[in-house]
């Protein structure tokens, strides 16, 4: 009878004790520091992660998340400001809100986390940024960086209420679905953009308004007094082949 309770209970025992593996002893002391480990031993209960849906970890040195996947009931994730290189949260698929600025990070993929409305990841070197699977999008925040190409098409572009590009000097075309409420909300002159930046529905097309910052050239730059100017403010672009931009430089 006690041999028949013992593998019964054995199972039980098993599922319990499960363990997550968590090898960045910084990560593993930021969850000592909120309550949810307590020796730092490279692993913790995963039964006591999988149900936390706030993770505070900003400016923690942490350089790994390995381990982030158990934390399957996540809704807002904090960690600006560490080390981090890389993010793996395909298995966070609860996810809403995410701040991973001031990070080191050169991608970040999205695709599976399509509960995402805030994203903030300014002040890493991500090149390619496709969030064109998180159409419950609001606020995004991507400035700093090395974006080269920035699609957020599938969105439901007439509920963005905060977009912040700024000092992506690689980045020219924004594929989105609704151009017009974003050229009327969002531009250079209100600094939530770069000059350079504009919104398409197809940048992927060699068409002339996608390559128009590569077929005319600037004759002249005049302040907002008619005067030729370098400097940074207000400017009036002629170009040569008739048209005219006005543009705000901040460097």
């Amino acid at each position: 009878m006690k041999k028949l309770f013992l593998i019964l209970i054995i199972p039980f025992l098993c599922i319990a004790q499960q363990q997550t593996y968590v090898p960045d002893d910084y990560f593993e002391q930021a969850l000592i520091e909120l309550g949810y480990d307590n020796v730092l031993n490279d692993s913790v209960t995963t039964s006591i992660i999988d149900t936390i849906t706030l993770l505070p970890i900003s400016n923690k040195n942490i350089s790994s998340l390995i381990g982030i996947g158990d934390f399957s009931a996540l809704q807002t994730i904090r960690c600006s400001g560490n080390q981090l290189t890389e993010l793996d949260l395909s298995n966070n698929v609860n996810l809403q809100a995410l701040f991973c600025g001031g990070n080191q990070l050169t991608e970040l993929n999205l695709d599976n986390n399509t509960s995402l409305r805030v994203l903030k990841c300014g002040n890493n070197v991500i090149s390619q940024l496709n969030l064109s699977n998180n159409s419950l999008l609001i606020k995004l925040f991507c400035r700093n960086n090395l974006i080269m190409n920035l699609n957020i098409k599938n969105g439901n572009n007439s509920i963005i209420d905060s977009l912040y590009t700024t000092n992506n000097p690689n980045l020219n075309c924004i594929e989105v679905n609704n151009i017009n409420y974003l050229n009327t909300n969002f531009t250079f002159e209100n600094n939530n953009l770069d000059p350079q930046h504009y919104f398409d529905s197809e940048c992927g097309v060699s068409t002339l308004l996608n390559s128009r910052i590569n077929t005319k050239n600037v004759l002249k730059k005049l302040d907002i007094l008619g005067r030729e100017t370098n400097n940074k403010g207000f400017q009036l672009h002629i170009y040569d082949d008739g048209t005219v931009d006005k543009k705000y430089l901040i460097k």
